[in-house]
This record gives structure tokens, sequence and C-alpha cells, in this order.
């Protein structure tokens, strides 16, 4: 089974930064072949924000561009969100999720299998 954590979570200020890890297991087993961070705020749908691939290729939404970047460790079995210049808007649950096929979506959370349990991200203003 495919095993996701994420950590690195808090609270900072509007401006400030956040780096969110997602520990995985089982990744060459299952043959995962992306994985994805997406966030939920209170009351809102599950959005994607980010995806890698397994030879590095990134994809991000428009309103995270020029601010997050994600990067994996394959030595480390990790995945990061490095968040920069951050926004009272990006005050959400974030999930790290993995995905075995290959879409034509880069982030449409109904393609993600796995899912881990995540990590808040509070952006006070």
């Amino acid at each position: 089974q495919v095993h996701l954590v994420e950590s690195g979570g808090g609270s900072v200020q509007a401006g400030g930064s956040l780096r969110l890890s997602c520990s995985v297991s089982g990744y060459t087993v299952y043959g995962i072949i992306v994985m994805g961070w997406f966030r939920q705020a209170p009351g809102k749908e599950r959005e994607g924000v980010a995806r890698i691939t397994s030879s590095g290729g990134t994809y991000y939404v428009d309103s995270v561009k020029g601010r997050f970047t994600i990067s994996q460790d394959n030595t480390k079995n990790t995945v990061y969100l490095q968040m920069n210049s951050l926004k009272p808007e990006d005050t959400a649950m974030y999930y790290c999720a993995a995905r075995n096929r290959r879409v034509s979506e880069p982030l449409n959370p109904n393609d993600y299998s796995y899912w881990g349990q995540g990590t808040q991200v509070t952006v006070s203003s």
C-alpha cells in the first residue's frame, strides 16, 4: 500500500514562507508516476496546487505560480512544496497525493488514488 505522510504546516504572517514535506512509501511497488499537492479551505472544494512527475516535470495552478515550488528527493522518497510570499487566501488544509496512471488533466483530485492525512497552513494578514 502507498503511504503518504505530510509535515511542515503551521501559522505564518502574510509574506512569510513554509515548506511542506510528504514522505512516501510504496512508491515504486505501486508504480507511482505523479505526486501532487492539493488544498482545501473550509466550505470550499479541494483544489490542486502543483504536481511533479517521476521525470521531474512540474505544473502549477495560476494562483501559486512564481510563489510555490514543488520538488522531489528520490533518495529520500520525499516530495516538497516550498511556499513563499504566502497570502491569507492560501490558508487551507494541504494534502499530498499520488497517482499511478496517465491522465489528461494534471490536477484533478479524482485521478489521484492515494492521499495523506493533511497538514494545516494558516496565513494571517
